[in-house]
């Protein structure tokens, strides 16, 4: 059932009127974190996707030109048949529904993953970094999106503070170990499911718009220790590690396993923060509630990682004396309310 608003109206009077489509069939075809929405087609002359963006939320401009520069890098991504960037609307090539995280299992993570670690080489041995045109992941950028997890999951979630020093110390060692990395051209939401799963050359490579040029582990971590799937560290080790010397073979990085393996870690620990709060504003403002389910997997990262490092102690300890409680009681009462929430072990 299509909803009745202004924007559902607007998209049918550009497919139908300007691009002179008949159009057979039409349902939301994905939901998405951001003020995106996305519909598959049917009609006379094909199927397809169709990305509503509003114009004063959202601009369709990065996706058209990060869609040209990945396909400049082999990298599939759909083509754009139409573009209205006036209103906010593209018209896009179906990849259909399969995401990664839809089919992986023990039986076949070893081959999809194996696809996905293509793809992520090509994009970063086949772009130029200098020329792309993309934004630097520079300190203000990683600063501002670590602020996220302080602002909306412990202040706004939690309702608790974190000590000042605390905080600036922990900022400052992340940035400092994301920025001594080498640099590549970065997907920055590289995970299971902006992942495609095609007949032929997959994967199929969506919501990319945001792609920056940054660290060279960013993207693996997205992939490896995702915030929608988990695996046993040990495999994780494993695909680290395969991945490590391929970019080493490549000429892409010059440093030994165990500073890549540390790189890797905080660079997740970064990314992670973040993404706990991006999962709390998704609940607290937007009322997309259902995000709060990954926060128990993303938070188990978190503790993971500050468990491993001396440096992390204090922010360790932070986590287990308040963070992981707190959370504790507010996950049993959201689980009281409606039965779908997981409560974290710490």
């Amino acid at each position: 059932m299509m909803p009745s608003d202004l924007r559902t109206i607007a998209m049918f009077d550009w497919l139908e009127n300007d691009l002179l489509l008949t159009i057979d069939f039409c349902e939301p075809a994905s939901s998405d974190a951001s003020f995106r929405r996305y519909f598959r087609i049917k009609s006379q002359q094909g199927q397809f996707i169709v990305m509503d963006a509003p114009p004063d939320k959202e601009n369709t401009e990065p996706f058209v030109r990060i869609a040209e520069l990945f396909k400049s890098s082999d990298i599939n991504v759909p083509t754009i048949f139409q573009q209205n960037r006036t209103d906010g609307f593209l018209l896009l090539e179906d990849f259909g529904s399969q995401c990664f995280l839809d089919l992986l299992d023990a039986n076949n993570a070893e081959s999809l993953y194996q696809s996905a670690f293509d793809s992520l080489f090509k994009l970063q041995t086949g772009s130029d970094i200098q020329g792309c045109g993309l934004p630097d992941y520079n300190e203000e950028l990683l600063l501002r999106e670590l602020t996220i997890f302080d602002e909306w999951f412990l202040k706004q979630l939690l309702d608790i503070e974190i000590p000042v020093s605390l905080w600036e110390t922990l900022r400052a060692f992340l940035v400092r170990s994301a920025l001594e990395q080498p640099v590549s051209c970065v997907h920055r939401d590289y995970h299971s499911r902006n992942l495609m799963v095609l007949s032929n050359n997959s994967p199929g490579v969506i919501d990319f718009q945001d792609a920056v040029v940054g660290p060279i582990t960013y993207d693996l971590v997205s992939l490896l220790r995702d915030c929608y799937i988990a695996w046993p560290e040990q495999q994780v080790e494993q695909w680290v590690a395969r991945y490590y010397r391929r970019l080493l073979e490549g000429n892409l990085i010059n440093c030994s396993l165990t500073r890549f393996q540390r790189w890797f870690d905080l660079m997740g620990l970064q990314r992670h923060l973040k993404a706990i709060g991006i999962f709390s504003r998704l609940h607290l403002r937007d009322g997309k509630s259902n995000y709060l389910n990954d926060i128990p997997r993303t938070l188990n990262y978190v503790t993971t990682v500050c468990a491993t490092y001396p440096e992390l102690a204090d922010f360790n300890n932070f986590l287990h004396s308040h963070v992981c409680p707190a959370y504790s009681i507010l996950s049993s009462l959201l689980r009281k309310a409606d039965g779908s929430q997981t409560v974290i072990t710490a």
